[in-house]
């Protein structure tokens, strides 16, 4: 379930640059989409379902929750978040990464910048079309390994047969805005291809907190160095609402820069 983070290839293309800080272009190009034919397609399927979009900026510190209201050769329009201070921060912002779902896809953008406009007498966000947009199937979704020195902990309730619960915390090995991977499941734990673990929790750092179903996709068993047999499984999360991906996706958006950012020596 894990996969190695990969870079930009040393020559991108300028649609390959416009997706490199959101995910990783070289392993996805084939799903970048650049004629307008394909831009508009996917832009009438956002405003046709209202869809909900996220707008990610400050380096994932910040984000208004909005939707397309139109699109075309002079750009793309969008609703105002309810937030005004939120609002003027994005009209600020020198480059803002989009995300949303359509059909179960995933579907990500970077606009460059934004300007106010008014339609039917109410403010909208304003910008030029992006150079690409990525439509990302669910089974393709970008899975980040969980840094080691902030690690990610799963909070598992369980019931015990005698009409009372615990609790179990494992850790998380990777997460991705489909699914996450386990480790330190324990033996005697009964897992299937119809398990679905309820109400588990997983906390963000700074971008809070998720509680979701977990749907088992494969399960292995291991052995640490000191001889302790546990599980390790991955699971696809049920019915996760946009606002929680939101948070997942902000999180792998922060971490990966964070990590960039060590790599390159700027921290």
């Amino acid at each position: 379930m894990t996969s190695p983070i990969k870079e930009s290839p040393a020559n991108p293309t300028p649609a390959q640059r416009n997706v490199a800080e959101f995910l990783p272009s070289d392993q996805y190009s084939q799903y970048l989409l650049s004629s307008k034919t394909e831009m508009f397609a996917v832009c009438r399927g956002l405003a046709d379902h209202v869809s909900q979009i996220s707008m990610i900026f400050n380096e994932g510190r910040d984000m208004v929750l909005t939707s397309l209201i139109s699109w075309g050769d002079t750009g793309l329009v969008f609703d105002f978040g309810a937030s005004s201070e939120m609002n003027r921060k994005a009209l600020k912002a020198e480059k803002v990464f989009c995300t949303a779902q359509l059909d179960r896809v995933e579907i990500q953008f970077i606009l460059r910048s934004l300007n106010a406009i008014e339609v039917d007498g109410r403010p909208a966000f304003h910008a030029r079309l992006p150079d690409s947009i990525l439509r990302l199937q669910r089974r393709e979704y970008f899975r980040l390994i969980t840094p080691i020195v902030m690690p990610l902990k799963c909070r598992i309730p369980l019931a015990t047969g005698e009409g009372s619960s615990t609790a179990i915390e494992v850790s998380v090995v990777d997460i991705s805005l489909g699914g996450v991977c386990l480790a330190g499941l324990p033996m005697d734990l009964v897992l299937d291809t119809e398990t679905e673990l309820t109400d588990c929790s997983i906390a963000l750092p700074d971008s809070g907190s998720i509680v979701t179903a977990l749907r088992l996709r494969w399960q292995v068993e291991t052995v640490t160095r000191s001889g302790i047999r546990a599980k390790r499984a991955g699971f696809e999360f049920a019915n996760l609402p946009q606002a929680k991906t939101t948070l997942i996706q902000r999180y792998i958006i922060k971490t990966e820069r964070e990590r960039k950012a060590r790599e390159s020596g700027r921290v």
